[in-house]
């Protein structure tokens, strides 16, 4: 996803200049050593569950005050420093757009999201 492409579209959106206060955006990219950072990680092998994905879009995006959820999740060997996941959250004020950005995070991150590191040698 190109954030700025799909910011700019977010924003041509009928009704955005009326109920949006708010855009939040989360980039992750592949970090360059393990959760527990024991290993080093040299690749990312990224599948992620789209159908569950889609839905968690969907759920969220019904929730008061939101304008919009879109999610981009991608899938193949990442190295360190690519981005990987791709989340913005528009809303009218931040008491509902943070934490639906934390929330939709936290599910695609344990819900849709299947990795498999690859330690450096």
């Amino acid at each position: 996803m190109d954030l700025n492409k799909a910011l700019a579209e977010l924003k041509t959106r009928p009704g955005f200049a009326d109920r949006v206060g708010m855009v939040l955006i989360h980039n992750g990219v592949v970090r360059g050593y393990s959760r527990d950072g024991q290993k080093r990680i040299k690749e990312l092998k990224v599948k992620p569950d789209q159908e569950t994905i889609e839905a968690i879009q969907q759920k969220y995006s019904r929730s008061p005050g939101i304008f919009a959820v879109l999610i981009q999740a991608r899938e193949g060997v990442f190295r360190p420093g690519d981005d990987l996941l791709h989340i913005i959250v528009a809303g009218d004020i931040r008491e509902n757009v943070k934490p639906v950005l934390s929330e939709v995070l936290e599910e695609v991150k344990t819900r849709a999201m299947h990795k498999e590191e690859r330690e450096a040698t």
